[in-house]
């Protein structure tokens, strides 16, 4: 719709049309991506189209910034040659360019659809991911926002789906006040677009029949923990004769100060309780403390929709292995970001600001970079890398 004639300031897109080489002949990805989420904002006076503020945004937290003040600051000093590449040109009466400032940003963020946000940048994710091959694992997971309280004292909680092997979050949710993880876990998932064909890992919050019934239904498989929380099934489990059932692998792994031995043995059983399930899994882990020298065993059950022919004993372990990837992103995001430091509150910013987070180590990641703060100190070296590692460059 055109600016209203009694307003000063036209609407952005209006200024766009009026400056057209200030906009690619091809409009990039995640421009076009960001372009489908919904401008909470009055038109009246909108100097920014969305899309422009966004994506100024996701630069500079790829920069760096762990704040919105820090957001602001990256705008304010980014050189004309970036402004220009997202169409902020000079004001055509006055030799000045108009950036977003730090309170726009905020009150945008605050209002902006977080679904959609989450939405748009999972999509544009899987797309730049490179090619999945072998069996795709899909892991589900949830992670408070320590610092952004509500006034009743009530903390955000978002959950996501991140692939195993690519690390990059496809999906991510905000358990509202009135539900949980186990309510969202539905709806999560049905905003994944090639659902079909992965194997979900998860929790054993999630180990749910009704859970099992919808990846089935949507093509998927899963492997899924099993506590005390489905008695019979763990009761079933651990009365097999697994002293009968010859070891199919072993792995070992060191980290954090610790080793850790995992044997595994797999085995074929029609008459689980739990749809579609087809194989039962015990891992036996025994972790050695380096520092305290003490050794614990451990051992763990399971049950997956895959088929022995589908899946190896060894590849079930990778599964259950690569789960624990999304907390490994959860503490990059508390270490590297200082989320769970972050008093951001108002409104959706503190989810907004999680999900740029997502958006910029999944964009580092997919380009090769394996030292997340290694990446962003090179960032913020070169305002021009952030443009080019999102495709706008």
């Amino acid at each position: 719709m055109p600016a209203d004639a009694s307003s000063p300031i036209p609407p952005a897109f209006d200024q766009l049309r009026e400056h057209p080489e200030a906009v690619p002949e091809e409009i990039p990805d995640l421009l076009a991506r960001l372009a489908q989420v919904p401008d909470p904002r009055d038109p009246r006076g909108v100097r920014h189209a969305l899309v422009v503020v966004l994506a100024l945004t996701a630069c500079a937290v790829l920069a760096g910034a762990t704040s919105l003040l820090a957001v602001g600051e990256w705008i304010a000093d980014a050189p004309p040659s970036v402004l220009e590449r997202l169409g902020i040109r000079p004001d055509p009466l006055c030799p000045k360019r108009f950036l977003p400032e730090e309170t726009t940003v905020r009150r945008l963020l605050a209002r902006i659809d977080g679904d959609a946000l989450d939405r748009a940048v999972g999509r544009w994710l899987a797309d730049s991911r490179p090619k999945a091959t072998g069996l795709r694992g899909l892991a589900v997971g949830g992670k408070s926002l320590r610092g952004a309280a509500r006034a009743n004292g009530r903390k955000i909680h978002l959950l996501a789906a991140l692939e195993h092997a690519t690390c990059l979050v496809l999906a991510q949710l905000d358990v509202g006040e009135k539900t949980n993880e186990i309510t969202c876990f539905q709806p999560l998932l049905d905003t994944v677009a090639d659902l079909a064909s992965a194997v979900v890992t998860s929790d054993a919050m999630h180990t749910r029949r009704e859970h099992a019934d919808h990846l089935l239904g949507r093509g998927a498989h899963y492997i899924v923990i099993v506590k005390g929380n489905q008695k019979k099934l763990r009761k079933q489990l651990k009365s097999l004769p697994w002293k009968d059932i010859p070891l199919q692998g072993r792995t070992r792994g060191t980290g954090h100060g610790r080793s850790e031995i995992r044997r595994i043995k797999a085995a074929t059983v029609n008459s689980l309780l739990f749809p579609g399930a087809r194989q039962a899994v015990q891992i036996k882990r025994r972790r050695t403390d380096h520092k305290t020298r003490k050794t614990t065993v451990k051992t763990v059950y399971a049950v997956t929709s895959l088929t022995a022919e589908q899946a190896t004993a060894a590849q079930l372990a990778e599964l259950v292995r690569d789960h624990w990837k999304i907390e490994t992103l959860h503490h990059v995001r508390d270490t590297t970001f200082a989320e769970d430091a972050s008093q951001l509150r108002t409104g959706n910013a503190p989810r907004a600001m999680a999900t740029w987070r997502n958006l910029a180590i999944g964009a580092l990641r997919t380009a090769g970079v394996k030292n997340i703060p290694a990446g962003l100190r090179r960032n913020a070296r070169d305002p021009r890398c952030p443009l080019t590692l999102l495709g706008l460059g």
